[in-house]
């Protein structure tokens, strides 16, 4: 019988699961649904999916970074979340970045893979995104960055440490990790849409330890994330917001027992804004996703609105 260490070591995979369910010379393969390219960044290789819609507009492109999960791969991400169809529709750039180890370094040290072996992530980042300027006529102003789980702390990560570079973000299931939220300054305002359950159970609606790590070996953390009201009140003060939030509550169309609340803050310096998506009764999920795990273990999957599509609004009305 499998003890609970090893159980919980493959509930760790498994979660990543969720969402897939300077440059030296670069390599490109084709696949079915977008081109993997490689390259030489901190002496390791590492590789993306850059996925361009089917017809692009004319002039700069808007760029939608797609991070997946701890355990997750860039396939799995761009496969599950749908950004390639939307892309074909509304014509931005879809690009899933693979993480070290299927991890990202998100200001928790060691409690991720890619944290312990020193991996600078945002410095990759930085990276793609000059050679998506370069390469695929990406538009600098109109740079935004999603997530899940780990991806979604990393993502909360960049728009403090690359918000000179990115525009917006969006992460889901994930929030500000206490040490990033300690020293985050960005440069420039950065919009935050966050999407969230509140029952959660591997990312705390509360905050304190994320309770699955990827070199926890299945185990919690030691590193807290910040709270939901906690993240949402600093990126409230980064932004500089004044107006008080207009909350209101999605119409009860899937009848799932979630029940989604929706604050939008605006007010903002230089047009910024800040919202939440708060999904009660919603698990360790993408709204409208998968439920690759039984409820049991990783909660519920809303159906009350898609992540997908409700991000890329967001995105869409963002320009620096």
């Amino acid at each position: 019988m499998m003890g609970r260490r090893g159980a919980a070591a493959i509930l760790a995979v498994a979660v990543g699961v969720a969402v897939g369910s300077v440059a030296g010379c670069a390599g490109r393969v084709h696949a079915a649904a977008g081109t993997t390219v490689t390259f030489d960044f901190g002496g390791r290789q590492r590789e993306y999916i850059v996925h361009p819609p089917a017809h692009p507009a004319d002039g700069p492109l808007p760029v939608v970074l797609a991070f997946h999960g701890g355990g997750g791969t860039a396939p799995q991400m761009e496969r599950e979340t749908g950004f390639d169809r939307l892309s074909d529709d509304a014509g931005f750039i879809a690009v899933y970045p693979a993480g070290y180890e299927r991890s990202w370094s998100d200001s928790r040290g060691a409690d991720t893979k890619a944290g312990a072996a020193g991996v600078d992530d945002v410095g990759f980042v930085s990276a793609i995104i000059d050679r998506l300027v370069a390469d695929n006529h990406a538009d600098p102003a109109r740079i935004f960055a999603t997530g899940m789980s780990n991806g979604a702390i990393f993502t909360e990560d960049l728009g403090c440490r690359l918000g000179g570079r990115i525009t917006a973000i969006a992460p889901v299931a994930g929030e500000l990790s206490q040490p990033a939220a300690a020293t985050c300054q960005p440069p420039q305002p950065v919009s935050v849409l966050e999407i969230h359950g509140t029952d959660d159970p591997i990312v705390p609606y509360a905050g304190g330890p994320v309770r699955i790590t990827s070199n926890g070996h299945g185990g919690p953390g030691a590193v807290p994330v910040s709270s939901v009201a906690d993240t949402q009140r600093q990126w409230l003060s980064v932004d500089g917001c004044t107006a008080p939030a207009a909350v209101d509550t999605l119409p009860d169309t899937a009848h799932d027992g979630t029940t989604v609340t929706v604050s939008v803050t605006g007010g903002c310096r230089d047009g910024s804004q800040v919202q939440l998506y708060s999904v009660a009764g919603g698990g360790h999920t993408w709204p409208d996703g998968t439920q690759y795990l039984p409820q049991a273990i990783v909660g519920k999957v809303t159906r009350q609105f898609g992540a997908s599509a409700v991000i890329w609004q967001f995105f869409s009305t963002l320009h620096r």
